[in-house]
């Protein structure tokens, strides 16, 4: 099977996001791309230059959804929709991913855990303070195999893909909308960090360019396998990635070095 990811560029509306990410999505099911893998905050975001304001809706009024919801049973096609901003009952707004079937079923969902609440030589960025955490992990049966949940700045927790992979994964799926300045410095090594370390594939759209209001995406979506080998990255321009993955390479891996097997309970010393 073709898997893609789709590299968008952040926009301010909801309709402006679906235009987008529809417009990658077309030409992508043109070239035969049956699992489509959309970036976080893909169903609109904004920032003031210190927190984000993505546009949100209850997940039963969502149009972003709503449409892909219908795109995938069209064309009979998977979706992993990176992000988007629900609305919750009580008036809270979280961040989350959806996998959707090719009969437009949500197969999945998953509310971002770790809030991206940094501030580094003069650039700060308060997650916290507009979006509610979730604290469960998620993992889905899908065409490709078993995925596990995840969302930009959970990268920097590997507890959490450890209890991902443990617990069956075989892909890690990583969408995000990483800064420019620390998607430069650290991107590529935290995501082959995950692969390796977990024997898994990693899927990771990434979004690219300005966003609405300040702040720039860092790009360079990755598709890596269980070696930690980058088989594609999206650079830094708007666009698609797209190749075949096989999860038979997971077990031959995992047979050769079986890590995730081989983890100890230990204690801290500490030396007064």
């Amino acid at each position: 099977m073709i898997i893609s990811c789709l590299q968008t560029v952040p926009k301010e509306t909801i309709e402006e996001a679906l235009d987008e990410a529809l417009d990658l999505a077309s030409i992508a099911i043109k070239d035969n791309s049956k699992f489509l893998f959309l970036p976080e905050y893909c169903g609109g975001i904004t920032s003031n230059g210190k927190l984000y304001f993505p546009p949100s809706e209850k997940e039963t009024k969502h149009l972003f959804l709503k449409e892909f919801k219908k795109f995938c049973e069209t064309n009979k096609i998977w979706v992993s929709i990176g992000s988007i901003a629900i609305k919750l009952e009580n008036n809270k707004i979280v961040n989350r991913s959806f996998i959707l079937n090719p009969s437009g079923e949500i197969v999945s969902k998953y509310d971002k855990i770790h809030m991206f609440d940094i501030s580094i030589d003069g650039e700060e960025h308060y997650e916290s303070s507009t979006i509610h955490f979730g604290n469960k992990g998620v993992l889905a049966e899908t065409e490709i195999g078993i995925i596990g949940h995840s969302i930009c700045y959970d990268i920097r927790f590997p507890n959490l893909y450890r209890k991902l992979a443990q617990s069956g994964a075989e892909i890690l799926i990583i969408p995000a909308a990483f800064t420019k300045t620390t998607g430069s410095a650290h991107w590529h090594i935290l995501n082959r960090s995950r692969a390796i370390e977990n024997v898994c594939f990693v899927i990771s759209p990434c979004a690219v360019g300005k966003i609405p209001g300040g702040g720039e995406s860092y790009g360079h979506s990755l598709i890596i396998n269980p070696w930690g080998e980058i088989i594609k990255d999206g650079g830094d321009q708007r666009g698609i990635i797209s190749t075949t993955i096989n999860t038979n390479l997971v077990s031959k891996f995992r047979n050769q070095l079986p890590s995730l097997s081989h983890d100890k309970n230990f204690t801290i010393s500490k030396l007064l």
